[in-house]
C-alpha cells in the first residue's frame, strides 16, 4: 500500500486562459487536480480577489488553497503542478512575479522539511531585492514566502486555520495575525471554489 500525504497548493491567476477569466480557471483547475492519478481533493478555499504584486505589476489575482491528499512524493507531485500550469498555458519563463494563466505552488507536504532546516532558514530570510531574482535549484518545502503572503495564508485559514509550519511551530491563524492589518490589503473574498465533490 502506498503512502499518503497530505498537501498545500496554492493557486492563483490574473490572465484569461482556455478555462476562461481566472476565477474559472482556478475552479477548473481544483477540478483537474481531485482527478489526477494519485491525488484527491480534501478541502478547498473560497477565491479570492487579490492586487497583484508588486503593485502595478498586473491585473488583480484570484487566489485560494487547497489541501491534497497524495501518494506522489514531493518532486513527483511539483512536477505534475507544473504540468497542470503547462496545458493552460504558462510559461514560466516569463519571470518571478509576472503575470500569468495559473499558478500552482506547492506550499506544504505534511510536516517535511526540505532539503533542511538550514537551508530553509536561508531563503525564508533571503531579502526582498533578492527574492525577485534568484531560484531555488531543489524543492524548498514549506515554501519559503508562506508566512509573508496574505494571499496564501487567507485562503489557507478557512481550511486548516491550526496547521503549523513544521520549522517555527506557528498556526496559520497567528501567521495571518502577524501580518498585521495591512496583510489583507484589498484582498476580497470572490467566490465559492471549485465545488468538487471532495473525498
Amino acid at each position: 500500500m502506498q503512502n499518503l500525504s497530505f498537501g498545500i497548493i496554492a493557486l492563483g491567476a490574473n490572465l484569461p486562459s482556455g478555462a476562461g477569466d481566472p476565477v474559472q480557471a482556478l475552479r477548473r483547475a481544483m477540478e483537474i487536480l481531485h482527478d489526477q492519478p494519485g491525488i484527491s481533493m480534501a478541502s478547498a478555499s473560497r477565491i479570492w480577489r487579490t492586487p497583484a504584486f508588486p503593485p502595478g505589476s498586473g491585473p488583480d489575482y484570484a487566489n485560494a488553497a487547497a489541501v491534497i491528499r497524495t501518494t506522489l512524493a514531493g518532486p513527483g507531485l511539483l512536477a505534475r503542478l507544473h504540468g497542470i500550469e503547462a496545458d493552460f498555458g504558462r510559461d514560466r519563463r516569463a519571470g518571478r512575479w509576472s503575470a500569468r494563466v495559473l499558478d500552482l505552488d506547492l506550499i506544504a507536504l505534511d510536516g517535511l522539511i526540505l532539503p533542511d532546516p538550514d537551508t530553509l532558514r536561508r531563503w525564508i530570510a533571503l531579502p526582498p531585492d533578492r527574492q525577485r531574482v534568484e531560484t531555488p535549484g531543489a524543492l524548498i518545502l514549506p515554501h519559503p514566502r508562506l508566512q509573508d503572503r496574505g494571499f496564501v495564508l487567507a485562503p489557507l485559514a478557512e481550511i486548516a486555520p491550526g496547521w503549523r509550519h513544521p520549522l517555527t511551530g506557528k498556526p496559520v491563524s497567528r501567521m495571518l495575525a502577524e501580518l498585521g492589518p495591512d496583510g489583507l490589503s484589498g484582498m476580497t473574498p470572490l467566490a465559492p471554489g471549485s465545488g468538487v465533490r471532495h473525498a
